[in-house]
């Protein structure tokens, strides 16, 4: 039987054949892919004819295509519903797929076609479109290690190799110990949960196959309980688990990988002439430097340290108000503030719940795509995907096919946490119409067979924020898959996502999708009300939560590497004046953003940079007719959503709005102004 990860796809949309494909199938079809892509590599290589754009660029653009159909597939299943063969494959994948990598960079003649082409480009008559690929691949080119030889050249493979290895591991041990830990809950345990949650816990103890209810190291499900549990020493026995994930000791232990991390990012960076790996890593983005992203930060640090402490001391009151002596602990803020914002806001997440359905949530996400961009999601039913709780739709506009869309959106113990956007297979233009298959993944609490799913309203802020990088990804109009999508600068790539987050809070959708599980009724005004004047509601504890995670990675990255990860972090936040009560929202031994990959690496300010756009990018809808107005969504999918990579970051936000954003529009959304 032919491998059908190498097979012609004859499904609906070229949709991988999920229900075929076994894990025996992916280590010979990356072998098969990988000597396919390194043939495609010797031709290109072996040309007699001069080097041009099409013999050169975009035969590279299109060398290893088998090899990405193969990999988006491998790791979408293992991010999505790992088991030990996958994850086996997975740190046998990681060197080989670094060795390929470094092959290439190390290709002196065809760096040397290249260069040609570099040097040249004033004479090729390139469109804009490939002057921009043609400086990407030069630079990429060079920062891969290029233009060394020699012991140099081969220490920095040795050392991409190895961080290749370890952010896989690093991977694996947070979603072991996060699959690992279970808390039984008792029926003493139960009193004043809130139904939403019982139900979540009482799924989650059969998924774990245990006779009652269990609380997981799911944030869907954690938050919740350190929000509504009584037991303080449950809630202390809870958060410790999240908070100290992947630093206990034993094989998950993260601690020395991430020393070790540090160290060979900093010996890359210096291999590549750089002081240090923070220096290298922004260059490249909108930020430039370490410093300009720690001003941004340092200037929303500030105040909201400040509002942080105001609001300590009065959940600090609260807690003494029960008769408990001593601070407020990190574990007691979320259960007093749900307290202080039933009082003061009249608004009980128990009881807002039920008006937060996720399907409910998915038609707002799309209802708001269609108002804006006149786009349509059409349910496909029968279609094989990489999970039976998976969902998918085909995308359209004016009745032609733009899209597949994915949603994969329930917590379970073989999925790694959080949320995030990926493509099966993203848009180009060269070789044919090359139309994308974009996945949302999330990790929302299941419900109960036969229950609704329901949401809490960052769980439905989440929903929309990865449903804006799905935007970025489907309205991609670009010929070449390097500038496509959401291959943009990683501080300019949250700017769709967190922008879309807006329209949750616009009132009409509200008012038309957030309706009763039960009754069906629509979520009364004078709870609406409340809730959207309830939006900044504790946003001093969430800035202050992730400012502290982006000022301990940008720290990491510079200067001389820490040999003790644990005690440099300890050293940073004690400068910084870090609340007491308030952790950082990613601890260092489980910050996969940051040490998964090179991906969010000196880069985790990249929300906070993007913020300032996007609160920008909103008024701009604010000061026309509205968040729908027409005129302004026309140029934000032009210049942003279909534009992908082939501008300047900076370049692309000035033509659609004018002028570069200032942070005063983000202090205001978050109520940290003066």
């Amino acid at each position: 039987m032919p491998n059908p990860l190498l097979s012609d796809w004859k499904t609906p949309f070229g949709l991988p054949p999920f229900n075929v494909i076994s894990d025996d199938d992916f280590r010979p079809a990356l072998d098969a892919a990988l000597a396919e892509a390194r043939t495609n590599i010797s031709a290109i290589v072996e040309n007699d004819a001069p080097p041009s754009f099409e013999n050169t660029i975009e035969a590279l653009e299109l060398a290893d295509e088998t090899l990405g159909r193969v990999l988006s597939v491998f790791f979408n299943l293992s991010g999505t519903d790992a088991n030990p063969k996958r994850e086996a494959l997975q740190r046998e994948f990681s060197p080989m797929i670094s060795e390929y990598s470094s092959e290439i960079a190390r290709n002196s003649t065809l760096f040397r076609r290249i260069e040609t082409l570099w040097n040249d480009r004033g004479s090729l008559d390139l469109t804009p479109e490939q002057e921009r690929v043609l400086m990407l691949t030069h630079r990429s080119f060079v920062r891969a290690g290029a233009e060394l030889e020699g012991e140099e050249s081969d220490r920095l493979s040795e050392v991409k190799s190895r961080l290749a290895t370890l952010g896989t591991e690093f991977t694996q041990n947070i979603v072991a110990e996060e699959r690992a830990w279970v808390m039984e809950l008792g029926e003493e345990d139960l009193v004043d949960l809130p139904d939403f949650l019982l139900e979540a816990a009482r799924a989650a103890g059969e998924e774990k196959e245990k006779s009652g209810p269990v609380i997981t190291l799911s944030r869907s499900l954690i938050v919740p309980f350190l929000q509504f549990s009584p037991r303080r020493e449950l809630r202390e026995r809870a958060w410790l688990a999240w908070t100290s994930r992947c630093a206990n000791g034993g094989k998950t232990d993260n601690r020395a990988r991430v020393a070790e991390t540090l160290a060979l990012r900093s010996e890359r960076a210096n291999l590549l002439g750089y002081p240090d790996f923070a220096t290298f890593k922004l260059e490249t983005e909108m930020a430039k430097s370490p410093e300009a992203a720690k001003s941004l930060l340092m200037q929303v640090w500030v105040p909201a340290v400040e509002g942080a402490l105001e609001d300590a001391a009065r959940l600090e009151a609260m807690l003494q108000e029960d008769g408990i002596s001593g601070p407020l602990q990190p574990w007691d803020w979320r259960y007093y503030s749900e307290k202080r914002r039933v009082a003061e806001h009249d608004l009980d997440e128990g009881t807002l719940k039920p008006y937060l359905q996720l399907d409910r949530m998915i038609e707002a996400a799309f209802a708001c795509a269609n108002r804006l961009f006149g786009i349509e999601a059409h349910r496909l039913a029968d279609v094989a995907l990489n999970h039976p709780d998976a969902r998918a739709w085909d995308i359209r506009r004016n009745g032609e096919h733009l899209a597949v869309f994915i949603g994969d959106y329930f917590a379970r113990g073989s999925k790694r946490s959080g949320a995030w956007c990926s493509a099966l297979r993203s848009q180009r233009k060269l070789g044919g119409d090359v139309r994308p298959i974009v996945v949302n993944v999330c990790n929302f609490a299941k419900p109960p067979e036969g229950r609704p799913a329901l949401l809490s309203y960052d769980d439905a802020r989440t929903l929309f924020h990865e449903f804006g990088h799905a935007l970025h990804q489907m309205l991609s109009d670009v010929t070449y898959e390097t500038i496509s999508g959401t291959s943009v600068a990683r501080d300019f790539v949250e700017l769709p996502s967190q922008l879309f987050e807006h329209w949750l809070e616009v009132p009409e959708i509200l008012s038309e999708f957030a309706t009763h599980a039960e009754t069906g009724e629509p979520m009364p005004h004078d709870m609406l009300d409340r809730l959207l004047a309830a939006g900044t509601y504790d946003m001093g504890f969430q800035t202050v939560e992730y400012v502290a995670s982006a000022l301990v990675d940008l720290d990491f990255h510079q200067g001389e590497p820490a040999t003790d990860p644990m005690q440099r972090q300890a050293e940073i936040l004690d400068s910084l004046g870090m609340p007491p009560a308030i952790s950082m929202r990613h601890a260092t031994p489980h910050f996969a953003h940051v040490f998964a990959g090179d991906g969010y690496s000196s880069g985790y300010y990249s929300y906070m940079w993007s913020e300032v756009m996007d609160a920008d990018a909103f008024d701009a809808f604010q000061e026309t007719s509205g968040p729908f107005d027409a005129d302004v969504a026309a140029k934000l999918e032009e210049f942003i959503l279909s534009a992908g990579g082939s501008q300047d970051a900076a370049d692309l936000y000035l033509a659609f709005r004018g002028k570069m954003p200032g942070p005063e529009a983000l202090l205001r959304g978050r109520g940290l102004a003066a």
